[in-house]
């Protein structure tokens, strides 16, 4: 293997783990898990959805959304319902707890998240952006 792609990866890696930790530790001070956080904006703003569209938006295992949707149904953050047309499919979505909930924090678990990318420019975003963007049509492609 180059030693250019392998030093490429592991910067890469190495990038997101430690956004992933700062990203964790600002969700827990606000008492939730990642996990719980990931549910909670991704149905913010929406009328809820599927499990399965929940599952996939998350990237959240069926195994794990389990638990983690009876643990959030427990603290009052979200409700499960049956669906009209078939009695099957389970949908999901915020409760007013869950609702404000998101209006409180997802605020400031974002700006914290724009804090760390303090010292970037328009043309820095710009770059990123192009470089990324190109990562994940080349990694589509093959």
């Amino acid at each position: 293997m180059s030693k250019r792609y392998l030093r490429s990866i592991r910067l890469l890696s190495e990038c997101m783990q430690l956004f992933e930790q700062a990203s964790n530790r600002n969700v827990r001070q606000f008492g939730c898990t990642p996990a719980q956080f990931d549910i909670i904006a991704t149905l913010g703003n929406t009328p809820g959805m599927t499990c399965k569209e929940l599952g996939e938006k998350t990237l959240i295992t069926k195994g794990t959304l389990t638990g983690v949707l009876d643990r959030m149904e427990q603290k009052g953050l979200v409700q499960r319902e049956r669906g009209d047309g078939d009695r099957r499919q389970l949908f999901v979505k915020l409760t007013p707890q869950g609702e404000a909930t998101f209006s409180e924090i997802f605020p400031k678990v974002v700006h914290a998240g724009e804090q760390r990318f303090s010292g970037y420019t328009d043309s820095d975003y710009c770059d990123l952006e192009q470089a990324l963007s190109k990562l994940k049509k080349h990694l589509n492609e093959n």
